[in-house]
């Protein structure tokens, strides 16, 4: 399989960037896109040219680290799928693949393909830790949690935090990731005692970096690797509104 790749090149973050272009041949049909990039680096640096940087790390698609925009879409056009688990076989011979970065104020590029994802971590950071004293496995398991609470819990907590629903929000709101990291404690008993200053402090947090609003557009649930769905979105605003309404000194149950 032969391809022209055009990849975005950016020295550091404050170096202007632009699109570079490549070709590549050989290519197996059965290699991942990760590791396409990797037949590419290898040549470069045998050229004695710089190779280029872009963020991976279980190539599993478990922790989220190698997003990256590929021909328009977040991860690529396969669905419910990191771009370690894309391959090559999703193209064609000689076809011409477009490669950058996420595109987000909030998600600085750092250099060529990775970008800081960093205002993630503080959101997460800002929801600090839950008091409930758990104990050993056999008694956190004789704490009763309804079916369905565990499985919609289950289901946030899936967010491998890659910002990709970010990446496709035509405003790059960050709603998809701050209602999943918030809603998979919310869900659980021992999640209750800090839930709406959790809540808040999430939500605050999240409008103190460069995100935009969501809009319900929806692309981010088309995006996500883990097809997690914007009915989160909308638990979080009640979550929110609840715990707005019960701040202290608040007269609301």
């Amino acid at each position: 399989m032969n391809l022209t790749l055009h990849i975005w090149r950016q020295a550091n973050r404050s170096a202007k960037g632009g699109f570079e272009t490549y070709e590549v041949s050989d290519i197996s049909a059965d290699m991942s896109f990760l590791e396409m990039l990797d037949v590419l680096n290898e040549r470069l640096v045998t050229d004695g040219k710089d190779p280029i940087a872009f963020d991976h790390d279980c190539r599993e698609g478990i922790c989220g680290t190698c997003g990256m925009m590929v021909n328009g879409y977040a991860h690529g056009p396969w669905e419910r799928t990191t771009v370690c688990q894309l391959h090559m076989r999703a193209f064609e011979d000689g076809e011409e693949i477009t490669i950058e970065p996420w595109r987000a104020q909030a998600f600085p590029v750092l250099r060529d393909l990775v970008v800081d994802r960093g205002a993630f971590d503080r959101i997460i950071a800002s929801g600090g830790y839950i008091s409930v004293r758990t104990g050993a496995a056999p008694d956190a398991n004789a704490i009763a949690v309804p079916k369905e609470n565990a499985d919609l819990a289950f289901d946030a907590a899936e967010c491998i935090g890659c910002g990709a629903c970010v990446a496709a929000c035509p405003n790059a709101s960050a709603m998809l990731f701050t209602a999943s990291k918030v809603s998979h404690l919310n869900l659980l008993p021992q999640g209750q005692p800090e839930r709406d200053t959790r809540t808040r402090s999430m939500v605050a947090q999240m409008n103190e970096e460069a995100f935009g609003h969501c809009t319900n557009h929806g692309a981010c649930q088309e995006a996500c690797p883990k097809g997690i769905s914007v009915d989160y979105i909308a638990r979080l605003n009640r979550d929110l509104y609840r715990a707005s309404r019960r701040r202290p000194g608040s007269l609301v149950d």
